[in-house]
């Protein structure tokens, strides 16, 4: 059982007292921490990480599929299903590691770190799922689900205020549509991982600017993503285009799909 006296953080180390839990085994940590890139450098590395973010991602979907249930009683399945994406995205995981600092704990080969692994929206992701599953295995479920609920208490509040669907793309092809005819281009610009993991990146190109990157396990996610960047950024408008005065209250289109996806080069 966990100890129900609280661990003073003078015995925690940093990642320890931000997450507020103190892992009674140590190793488990440590393997949540490890990205499978430090295998490339030592050859004999007992383990890394891939095993706990598969185990993460399982208890992070029972969380937060739970939490929703009971939230929205009146909402079918479908709809329970968008609200869940839109929590577990990888851009929201991302956004949990980086705000707790995660990828600075993180053990990684010197490739990896030198090309920006510990700042990577994949890596970061499964990390932070990874954790999840180390805490778990550490110290139960209610201990888990008390720190994934935590952590994802404002993203809980935005849905709960606005819980409809948002569609990105289609959010964004409106947008961009209202002041050009020129529809925006998603390409697939990379693609890494074994057959059963894949990671894609994409980028999205309206006439001739790229407006954002994203990434995903699916390339339909790092379009989305990708959409989802390119709204927060706006780039068009420091290119001399401007969107009209009320494209803030624009809403996504209805009719069928009519992005552009170029096949990946």
């Amino acid at each position: 059982m966990v100890p129900k006296t609280p661990i003073p953080p003078s015995l925690m180390n940093p990642l320890e007292e931000r997450i507020g839990y103190k892992f009674r085994n140590s190793l488990l940590l440590a393997e949540a921490l490890t990205h499978s890139s430090i295998s490339l450098e030592r050859k004999n590395y007992p383990f890394d990480n891939q095993r706990l973010e598969f185990l993460g991602d399982a208890v992070l979907q029972l969380v937060v599929t739970e939490h929703l249930y009971h939230l929205f009683p009146d909402f079918s399945e479908g709809e329970l299903t968008k609200l869940r994406t839109r929590i577990v995205s990888r851009a929201g995981l991302k956004t949990h590691a980086m705000a707790m600092g995660l990828g600075a704990h993180l053990m990684m080969g010197r490739g990896e770190d030198a090309s920006g692994g510990r700042t990577r929206a994949s890596t970061l992701a499964d990390a932070f799922e990874a954790l999840i599953g180390a805490m778990y295995l550490d110290g139960g479920y209610e201990v888990t689900r008390d720190f994934i609920l935590r952590e994802a208490r404002e993203a809980f509040a935005q849905i709960t205020n606005k819980p409809e669907e948002i569609n990105p793309k289609g959010v964004l092809q409106e947008l961009l549509q209202s002041m050009a005819p020129t529809a925006p281009l998603y390409e697939i610009i990379s693609q890494s991982g074994p057959e059963h993991q894949k990671y894609f990146e994409c980028r999205v190109v309206w006439d001739g600017l790229e407006l954002a990157r994203g990434a995903g396990r699916s390339k339909k996610q790092a379009e989305v993503e990708a959409a989802t960047n390119a709204l927060a950024t706006r780039v068009w408008e420091t290119s001399g285009k401007r969107a009209p005065a009320d494209d803030k209250n624009s809403k996504p289109s209805t009719s069928g799909s009519a992005v552009q996806t170029p096949a990946a080069k």
